[in-house]
């Protein structure tokens, strides 16, 4: 059982496995992106991602802040920031 475990690791490691991590834009580190997150948190940000994700209709500014939301959190998640 633990072969096929060690195995299954292994061929994640080789084609098609984990690309490992993205780099972050010019001027951006993990903290930086975090502190964007939050202050997005504090404004209320995640709910409207919500509302974008059940179909529900934003308007234009919210819709942007959602998009930017969700750009952010790719990329803070794609950078390992919070590993």
């Amino acid at each position: 059982m633990a072969a096929l475990a060690v195995a299954g690791c292994a061929a994640a490691n080789g084609d098609g496995g984990d690309p490992g991590p993205t780099a972050l834009s010019a001027g951006q580190t993990c903290q930086t992106v975090r502190d964007d997150l939050n202050r997005l948190d504090r404004e209320g940000v995640p709910a409207l991602v919500e509302r974008q994700n059940s179909g529900k209709s934003l308007s234009s500014s919210q819709k942007a802040q959602a998009d930017l939301y969700n750009r952010l959190l790719n990329q803070y998640l794609g950078a390992r920031c919070h590993v």
